[in-house]
């Protein structure tokens, strides 16, 4: 097919006017479509496509990507395509992605004349250049499908408008700029960038991403590093509780993967020129996260059976919070070794054993009165230390040494 190669710093994509028949052929699914009894299944993914996988996961659990929400706005743009007249119904540009490396070939490079200073010679020569100058060449199809990073919903809708009007589809073509296995973390990133808003990805699903998206900031990666280990390790008191499909998932969770990132994200940006200092890879994150491992293994055995029970609002996000700024304060005052820290740390949070009835769910709104959930988080985080002899940090001191 006719393409521009695009080049743009150290990135290379192609722009194609692609035609709505041979496109849809091509197109892959992720999500499952509907349109007034009809549907479109969406497609087995494979287990080693990262960039399908990630996208299929936020479509399954994104509220953005519910079915009703996708069924309205299929019908709208196939409305649309149906009663557009002299405006082009494909005015946008879809956006495509393939794992494979496509071979280009700019055009007037086969079989070009022998270079003997005739007419016809340069004027070959000028007509090549101009084609190189703009790019344009023949690109080679993907032996798969594409995947579709944004432009899902047109290509469904233009797919049941094809059912209805095959005729009026043939002449129909697509603006597509197509990302190929040169560009994937772009490709990611991309459809990151677009999808990015508050009626798309939520919060702890781009905390998911910090590590794969170039413009992450550093302490950022560096929090979403610990915020995995806390969910997925085996040893960790969190693990399988914290809420990654930001509130549709139907398994007991305890909070959201955001206020949680939100929470440790403040204690690293705080101590974050000691950390610069100290290494930023994984075997540093993995020192913080061991302390926060620890720090909550010594508050579960400190309030036994409260811990985890829904009577108790120990486990809930405004106590969790606190308690990860509690581990903050003690982590900067207690710098001993890691090997009997869990057991120091029982000793130290021992006073809260007393105060277990205080945290019972019925009354706890009472006892900790405040305007709104950051205050009442504020009260429990200083009642909490000092009940347990810690003072609040109000800088980390080593940040600056």
């Amino acid at each position: 097919m006719i393409a521009t190669q695009i080049r743009q710093k150290d990135a290379v994509f192609y722009s194609v006017s692609y035609p709505a028949k041979q496109l849809l052929e091509k197109a892959r699914f992720i999500s499952r479509f509907y349109d007034e009894g009809e549907t479109i299944a969406p497609e087995e993914i494979a287990a080693e496509d990262e960039v399908a996988q990630f996208i299929a996961k936020i479509e399954r659990s994104d509220k953005a990507f519910q079915r009703t929400l996708g069924r309205a706005k299929v019908r709208a743009i196939r409305n649309f395509y149906e009663t557009a007249v002299s405006q082009p119904p494909i005015p946008g540009t879809v956006l495509l992605f393939t794992p494979q490396k496509l071979r280009f070939e700019p055009l007037g490079k086969d079989n070009p004349p022998i270079d003997d200073g005739s007419k016809s010679w340069q004027k070959w020569k000028v007509r090549y250049d101009a084609l190189g100058e703009a790019g344009l060449g023949r690109l080679q199809e993907p032996d798969d499908k594409f995947l579709i990073i944004d432009g899902q919903h047109r290509l469904a809708a233009l797919m049941f408008y094809a059912r209805t009007h095959p005729g009026d589809v043939k002449n129909l073509s697509v603006p597509c700029v197509i990302f190929d296995g040169r560009t994937e973390d772009f490709a990611m990133e991309m459809f990151v960038i677009i999808n990015s808003t508050p009626t798309r990805i939520n919060k702890s699903h781009l905390v998911d991403l910090y590590e794969r998206v170039s413009w992450a900031e550093p302490d950022k990666r560096f929090t979403a590093r610990i915020v995995e280990m806390l969910y997925s390790e085996g040893d960790s008191p969190l693990r399988y509780r914290i809420n990654r499909l930001g509130g549709r998932s139907k398994q007991e969770k305890w909070i959201l993967q955001a206020e949680l990132f939100n929470e440790i994200h403040r204690w690293v940006k705080q101590a974050w020129p000691r950390i610069e200092r100290e290494g930023t890879d994984k075997p540093h994150a993995a020192r913080y996260y061991e302390m926060i491992r620890d720090f909550l293994k010594a508050a579960m055995q400190v309030w036994v059976e409260a811990w985890g029970h829904d009577s108790y609002m120990i486990t809930k996000p405004v106590t969790l919070k606190a308690l990860i700024r509690v581990c903050a304060d003690l982590a900067t005052q207690d710098t001993g070794a890691a090997e009997g820290r869990l057991e120091r740390w029982r000793e130290k949070l021992a006073p809260w054993t007393e105060r277990a009835r205080d945290f019972r769910r019925e009354g706890f709104y009472e006892r900790f009165a405040a305007k709104g959930q950051i205050e009442r988080v504020g009260k429990v985080h200083r009642d909490l230390a000092r009940t347990a002899g810690i003072e609040p940090r109000t800088k980390d001191k080593s940040a600056a040494a």
